[in-house]
């Protein structure tokens, strides 16, 4: 109807409407196609956002593993994101915290069933009074191991004793540890 309206006026020839009636032609089309594009657009954020989140692992009803962090982003893919502080404890069997964790942020891969921590990651074994500090860790929930590829630095602070290694492997609860490409300073008192 639009059209059959414009048409008429150019039929008319009135030379003040004709060029005004080209420009609100073009301003509708334009209009119209910018609309089109707006409505494809894929959402890509994340698809829930949780506050104070407490997250806890147990095995036979006994707690091992305890991670709380401010806010939790889930997205589409079932990657969850932890942008803020992570601290995560480490229970023997008995209930007693016997390692703490730290790091600036992390993330949970879903297809990988791996929580990644990153950014100052600080891990405290209590009994033994050892550090290791590293950028980045890997724990496993499935083979309940900790892991990293990652340059990382353990220092005791009883014995003054330092390890560096490049990689690692341990138990969740960091009782064993095999260092790869390990170097280090130890004391040794013998014969």
């Amino acid at each position: 109807m639009l059209i059959k309206t414009v048409m008429t006026v150019f039929t008319r020839g009135d030379k003040f409407l004709s060029p005004f009636c080209m420009v609100l032609l073009a301003v509708l089309f334009v209009a119209c196609e910018g609309k089109k594009t707006k409505e494809g657009a894929v959402y890509t954020g994340p698809i829930e956002i949780v506050n104070n989140v407490e997250i806890k692992y147990s095995e036979q009803g006994n707690i091992k593993v305890w991670m709380k962090t401010p806010r939790s982003f889930r997205y589409q893919n079932e990657t969850k994101v932890f942008p803020d502080t992570i601290n995560i404890s480490f229970y023997d069997s008995l209930g007693t915290v016997v390692t703490r964790l730290r790091s600036d942020s992390g993330r949970y891969d879903q297809n990988a069933d791996v929580y990644i921590v990153k950014g100052n990651v600080r891990v405290v074994k209590s009994e033994t009074q050892e550090t290791l500090t590293t950028s980045e860790l890997n724990w496993s929930p499935r083979t309940r191991k900790v892991f990293t590829e990652k340059p990382l630095a353990v220092r005791n602070t009883r014995t003054s004793e330092i390890t560096n290694a490049i990689g690692m492997d341990a138990e969740q609860d960091f009782t064993r540890i095999k260092f790869r490409k390990a170097t280090g300073i130890y004391k040794f008192t013998g014969p």
